[in-house]
């Protein structure tokens, strides 16, 4: 298959809002594809590369070659020069990995550029989530879109199961209904719902399990014997980096389970250290005798999926945490308690808070383990923090947001200089609306602008919601703010009315 057929349906996806037709288009373009190119075109349509991590950032991607004004790509060729990109290291990676780029980008005309460059940068905004593209799947396939997720969900991937049905034809049914829990090859984790208040999430889910939500790093760990593997949230094999998690699960009295879980790196007074330090410590590969007694992580689980034999994943949540609790040490669980009562809840949440945690999770305590989902069982309740930012440039949008201003540079208001301390970039948060009115906002703010980066004057002050404050070598102001997305513009503020970088330092340092 042609990459263009691919640009050519990411276009018309971006194009229409109906969500029947973007599954009907997707679907069009699974169908066409050859056996061996099936797993490559379901990561690419859902907007990603099955190498992830390429090296490829966005300074890499400026400049490059005109266009070929006749498509030849395939996306089997597309799949290999990324491959061969990723694979890149030691001296002279830039230049070679940049070699390499320049010759895939050059075979491709105009249209595949643009949907090359949205997927090297993981901005392909077609709105073809991974969750359409399983749809699209089943419709090509002839199956019941629940029973397609539910394989993803137990394959941990979209790709190997389309592989698997489409290549079945007539027994696709049976393709699908192979999948199945394997004790060693991770899940796609359980997601959450949000909410602004416990009595809101509570009110959704009725009786519930209010856990702590802790700022650690999401693992689901398998046991099989004395084997043990450890996975992060997006199903990465972290299991030699973390021996300190590998031993607490072989410690516990059983021979095979997949629980689900948070590593996380404490004080010694038990609070949480910033979130940064475990992400690190979870990162790093150098040295691990040493970052093991540098920064410990500790093991807290809340769930369990398998347990000596037995599947648990259909089984009630209260019967899954009971089976948990007779394996686990209480030192081991994420606290938890359960109520139907607003004020318990919010004085559990207060306690969670006080202890330097993210805020609660509320589970319904009947709900199976539905993974893969976001669905309306578990819902998630943590403070929101938002600052009044300034806009120092904006980055030209990709796919369905080219020509418009998209990639916003935020900086806080510095009262010791005049200027501005830039904490960060976002495009989330942005409607269509929003994007149209910033564009022409920013252009009359223009002092320099180019194909990539358009710097403004800083006039613009936008309300801008985030998780929390991390330490940063990237920004001159050593910080930045971590999931930042816009709520609101706000054009009745002026900039010497905007948060300063010593509020922002405050909450740093809390």
């Amino acid at each position: 298959m042609l990459l263009a057929r691919l640009a050519e349906t990411s276009a018309d996806v971006a194009a229409t809002s109906a969500r029947s037709r973007k599954v009907e288009l997707l679907a069009a373009a699974l169908h066409d594809a050859a056996p061996e190119e099936v797993e490559t075109t379901v990561a690419f349509l859902s907007g990603e590369l099955r190498q992830r991590r390429t090296g490829v950032g966005w300074a890499t991607l400026r400049d490059l070659p005109l266009p070929a004004e006749r498509a030849t790509l395939t996306v089997a060729e597309v799949d290999t020069a990324f491959r061969d990109i990723a694979q890149v290291s030691g001296p002279g990676a830039v230049s070679t990995r940049r070699v390499l780029l320049e010759k895939l980008f050059g075979a491709a005309t105009a249209p595949e550029q643009a949907f090359l460059s949205g997927l090297a940068r993981g901005e392909l905004r077609q709105g073809a989530l991974e969750s359409l593209v399983v749809d699209a799947l089943a419709r090509a396939a002839g199956l019941p879109a629940p029973d397609v997720r539910r394989a993803v969900m137990l394959r941990g991937s979209p790709g190997p199961v389309a592989a698997a049905v489409l290549e079945s034809g007539a027994d696709a049914a049976a393709a699908v209904r192979a999948f199945h829990l394997e004790v060693g090859r991770p899940v796609q984790p359980m997601l959450a719902q949000s909410a602004p208040t416990v009595a809101e999430a509570l009110g959704r889910v009725g009786r519930a399990a209010v856990e702590w939500k802790l700022d650690g790093i999401r693992v689901q760990i398998h046991r099989d014997g004395s084997d043990v593997g450890v996975f992060t949230r997006t199903l990465d094999d972290v299991t030699d980096r973390l021996p300190e998690i590998v031993d607490a699960v072989r410690a516990l009295p059983l021979r095979s389970a997949v629980l689900d879980g948070e590593a996380i790196a404490l004080h010694p007074d038990g609070r949480p250290r910033p979130f940064q330090v475990t992400g690190s410590r979870v990162g790093s590969r150098i040295d691990l005798e040493r970052a093991r007694r540098e920064t410990p992580l500790t093991l807290y689980v809340f769930d369990a999926l398998h347990l000596d034999g037995a599947d648990l994943l259909s089984l009630p949540a209260a019967v899954r945490h009971q089976a948990l609790a007779s394996v686990a040490p209480s030192g081991l669980l994420v606290p938890r308690l359960v109520t139907d009562d607003d004020e318990i809840a919010a004085a559990f949440l207060d306690e969670a808070l006080g202890r330097g945690h993210e805020g609660v999770l509320v589970k319904a305590v009947d709900a199976r383990y539905d993974a893969g989902r976001r669905g309306a069982a578990w819902v998630k309740v943590k403070p929101v923090h938002t600052l009044d930012l300034v806009v120092l440039a904006a980055e030209w949008g990709s796919g369905r947001r080219r020509g418009w201003l998209s990639n916003l540079h935020l900086g806080a208001r510095d009262p010791s200089t005049g200027g501005f301390v830039m904490l960060g970039k976002t495009f989330k948060g942005l409607t269509d609306e929003m994007l149209r009115w910033q564009t022409e906002r920013l252009l009359a703010l223009a002092i320099d602008r180019s194909d990539w980066v358009v710097t403004v004057r800083p006039e613009l002050v936008v309300e801008v919601a985030f998780d929390g404050v991390q330490t940063s070598s990237r920004y001159p102001g050593g910080m930045a703010l971590r999931f930042a997305r816009v709520v609101r513009h706000r054009p009745d503020k002026s900039a010497e009315q905007a948060d300063t970088v010593d509020d922002v330092r405050a909450l740093h340092r809390r």
